[in-house]
């Protein structure tokens, strides 16, 4: 298929302006993009004019308009997320005989967008809208270990961020740092009985076109069931559907 070089910068300008704190100088977006001053302006006047982007004269700096929230609204109203996630998740748990979970990252919680239920497993805790605290599950520990440290830090700053279900899990933010450490390690991450006593969880992260990790898939097992090779089988298959929805995310391997 033939490229349209304006449409790939303007499409790069979008996702640099996604991408930063605040807005930002024209100048600062030819040189980090590598593109001429003169092109610059222009697809910044054109975005501007469609909505994509605004100016804010009195800093001589540019953000992301209206037209661009209204793009990301409808992505959330479309759902491309639960739509490509719900087959693999639904295969990976058909091969297993375990339930398992997508979860996005919500603040310091996980909010859990799918549940694919096992034949014959009892009722989870992690059900479809549901919020738990990422520190504490399998699949926010996968995708905090995915995060910059400074984000992880913003979130999780002292003792009072934390919150125990079961009496087990991290209070403070060097032991989150620590299990973070062994998720990126390993490539995934675990809780053993957590959010629930005799139940254990494992999960990997989904990452998108910039390799940022935007959720995670996750089986949860009754701990008597799954010994030391078990488990590494599950992690194995966990990572494959994960890898997979990477994939389909547009992730490149």
């Amino acid at each position: 298929m033939a490229r349209v070089p304006a449409a790939a910068e303007a499409a790069a300008i979008l996702r640099y302006l996604a991408r930063q704190a605040g807005p930002v100088p024209a100048g600062a977006v030819s040189r980090d993009l590598g593109l001429p001053r003169s092109t610059t302006y222009h697809l910044l006047s054109t975005l501007q004019d469609s909505g994509f982007v605004m100016h804010l004269p009195e800093d001589q700096r540019y953000a992301l308009g209206l037209a661009a929230y209204e793009l990301g609204t409808g992505y959330l109203r479309q759902a491309p997320l639960q739509r490509l996630a719900r087959v693999p998740l639904a295969s990976l748990v058909d091969r297993t005989g375990f339930s398992g979970h997508l979860g996005v990252l919500h603040g310091r919680d996980v909010l859990y967008l799918i549940e694919e239920r096992a034949h014959g497993r009892a009722a989870l805790v992690t059900d479809v809208d549901v919020r738990l605290p990422a520190s504490l599950t399998a699949s926010g520990r996968a995708i905090l270990a995915g995060l910059p440290g400074a984000q992880v830090r913003a979130l999780f700053a002292g003792p009072s961020d934390f919150v125990v279900r079961t009496g087990a899990g991290p209070r403070t933010p060097s032991a989150l740092r620590g299990l973070l450490i062994e998720a990126r390690r390993a490539g995934y991450a675990l809780e053993r009985g957590e959010i629930s006593k005799a139940y254990s969880s494992v999960a990997a992260a989904v990452c998108d076109h910039t390799g940022h990790p935007i959720a995670a898939v996750a089986l949860t097992f009754p701990d008597h069931e799954v010994d030391r090779e078990q488990l590494d089988m599950l992690a194995g298959k966990v990572v494959d559907t994960a890898r997979r929805l990477s994939r389909r995310m547009g992730a490149t391997p």
